[in-house]
């Protein structure tokens, strides 16, 4: 018999994330859970909080997944009543594009996708270039670990799969400039929306747990990081035009500017519209156009110009 763990786990849907599920984490032993929480891809949101946030919305399938795992270790774990029933429930993709799968099948597909997903995410898969090859988007990577394969990315979202594989970053780079060389841009994709509220459910979490913060003193004068934002867009465009080097353009979807310098080496993303609390900036540095990444730098929507 398994010793018991002095660990409760009480899993509920999100608060605000329409499948993500958050985990509530109690006990001496605690930390046992949460370790075996993060394994499978939850995020830890706060203090005894963790969020299962996935692009596949396939949340409540993996969270019960998840307690039975725990259960077998010993750790007592509650579902709430909301909960369950998004686990019953039976679902499927409206237009789903492969509609001769079965259900298990396209979850099969959805979580490839999500591991493509997460590889990305996490650092693991470096996205030289992408485009839009007017259905979806495409793009090209590398696998950074040791005799990681270059590949071809199709789709977005829980469609995106690999579509192809290449011994090289250079030679993988090439054959996606022949394609979509009028498309192609430098980095990964602008987020979809189901990758934004993905972001946005991992960082937010039941307020009833949160504590609130001690009133601050009024100051007389306002410090750096209490500055106005001030107009992100207006920084951007002055510094490209007094740097003609770097050539610049909006998404298909208008909602980000890519600069890229003309050796290649050096790119910034600007992300309008973004939360205060989200990246709207990010600097990347690479010793050549298809090197691994040498420094990045990001700045959020609440950064000050100045």
């Amino acid at each position: 018999m398994t010793p018991a763990i002095d660990a409760y786990v009480r899993l509920d849907t999100h608060p605000t994330h329409p499948s993500a599920v958050q985990a509530h984490l109690t006990g001496s032993q605690a930390h046992v859970a949460s370790t075996a929480l993060e394994a499978a891809n939850w995020t830890v949101a706060a203090t005894g909080v963790l969020i299962l946030a996935r692009i596949d919305h396939e949340e409540p399938y993996w969270a019960a997944d998840a307690a039975q795992n725990l259960i077998t270790e010993g750790i007592t774990v509650e579902i709430t009543p909301r909960l369950q029933e998004a686990i019953y429930e039976e679902w499927t993709w409206a237009n789903y594009p492969m509609p001769w799968l079965t259900r298990s099948e396209i979850r099969e597909v959805s979580s490839e996708a999500q591991k493509i997903h997460d590889d990305i995410r996490n650092g693991h898969l470096l996205i030289h270039a992408h485009a839009h090859d007017g259905h979806t988007t495409v793009a090209v990577g590398t696998y950074l670990h040791r005799g990681g394969k270059s590949v071809y990315l199709h789709g977005e979202d829980h469609l995106r799969q690999v579509a192809g594989t290449f011994d090289s970053p250079a030679s993988a780079l090439l054959a996606f400039e022949e394609t979509h060389a009028d498309e192609m841009r430098p980095g990964p994709a602008p987020l979809t929306d189901t990758e934004r509220a993905a972001i946005e459910a991992r960082s937010v979490f039941d307020v009833t747990t949160a504590k609130p913060e001690p009133a601050r003193p009024q100051p007389e004068t306002v410090p750096v990081y209490l500055a106005d934002a001030g107009d992100h867009d207006a920084l951007l465009d002055t510094f490209l035009d007094t740097h003609g080097e770097f050539q610049k353009w909006r998404t298909w979807s208008d909602d980000t500017t890519h600069a890229t310098h003309e050796s290649q080496t050096l790119r910034i993303e600007r992300v309008h519209e973004t939360p205060a609390h989200e990246t709207a900036w990010t600097v990347a540095a690479y010793e050549t156009p298809v090197s691994d990444r040498m420094w990045v730098l990001s700045a959020t929507g609440a950064t000050p110009v100045c």
